[in-house]
């Protein structure tokens, strides 16, 4: 069974307190079975240009919403690793699980905003080599289950690099790609599965050999009344039917979790999150259909 995740946009002119508690409710009410945010800490020219003030930091906010519901899983999609100290990420990832009762999953990620990591103080050309790091003083700050308890927390590595894919194969628990074309996630699985087989798996400070990580991806989610027929189409953007041939694909692809991402670039879709709403309701429904179908492998 793939469980279906949502994506939640923590920022713009119409996002605050109330907004977030509705999307929350809505998210766990709909039957998802997660509810994932985005990570920034400085809203600098580049990330205002996607993601506009106000930003909700995805800890503290995760944190009130984990109070708010019951049942949905929690996460982030994805936190830049490098923008904190890796024993803060550590405790703060643990006790958030352990006060949800084990709900959290940690995904991760480089960054991309060069403006951001100046005004932090990090050294951009860096922020790979310090993920790897900082990953594995994370994993090593867990193994200390008196001190970190609820912790460990699932690893998701993001990113759809090539570096991306490797550090999954030796950091993470799941390999987190972002919003991409159904024809590049069907040789991106064939990379992963090749990844599983052939990379070393790191055995110092690194996740237990054998299996690999699993396939998690995010995927745009955006619905439409006609079939979208341009090559370069997202997967999860066009009719039910489309978005449902795509869930069917990574079902067969093997991916565990999908999380759908609502938000397509409009900073004013952040004032009426009805409209994601109600896709996100098709989408649901279609789901609890398809689920008792089996998967049709000549399809991928």
């Amino acid at each position: 069974m793939v469980r279906l995740g949502v994506n939640v946009p923590n920022f713009g002119p119409g996002t605050g307190p109330d907004v977030l508690r509705r999307w929350a409710l809505t998210v766990e009410g709909l039957g998802f079975d997660l509810l994932m945010m985005s990570d920034h800490v400085a809203v600098t020219p580049d990330v205002a240009e996607q993601y506009p003030a106000p930003f909700y930091e995805p800890f503290t906010t995760l944190s009130w919403l984990a109070g708010l519901t019951g049942r949905v899983g929690l996460g982030t999609t994805v936190l830049i690793v490098p923008y904190r100290h890796p024993l803060l990420i550590a405790r703060m990832a643990a006790n958030l699980n352990d006060l949800s009762g084990g709900r959290l999953v940690l995904g991760v990620g480089v960054g991309w905003a060069r403006q951001e990591f100046g005004a932090l103080g990090v050294p951009f050309g860096e922020r790979g080599r310090l993920t790897d790091e900082y990953l594995l003083a994370i994993r090593a700050a867990w193994r200390d289950g008196a001190d970190y308890r609820g912790g460990p927390v699932p690893l998701w590595i993001g990113g759809n690099s090539d570096a991306a894919l490797r550090r999954a194969v030796r950091l993470g628990d799941a390999w987190h790609p972002l919003r991409f074309t159904p024809g590049w996630i069907a040789e991106a699985a064939g990379r992963l599965e090749a990844g599983r087989l052939n990379a070393g798996r790191l055995e110092a400070g690194g996740v237990e050999a054998g299996g690999g990580p699993a396939l998690a991806p995010r995927i745009a989610l955006r619905l439409t009344d006609a079939p979208l027929t341009d090559g370069a189409r997202l997967a999860g953007h066009g009719t039910i039917d489309q978005i449902a041939a795509d869930l069917d694909q990574l079902r067969a692809l093997g991916a565990q979790t999908v999380v759908l991402d609502p938000f397509n670039g409009d900073h004013l879709e952040t004032a009426r999150p009805e409209t994601a709403w109600r896709a996100l309701a098709a989408v649901a429904e279609r789901w609890k259909q398809q689920e008792s179908t089996p998967i049709d492998t000549e399809r991928s």
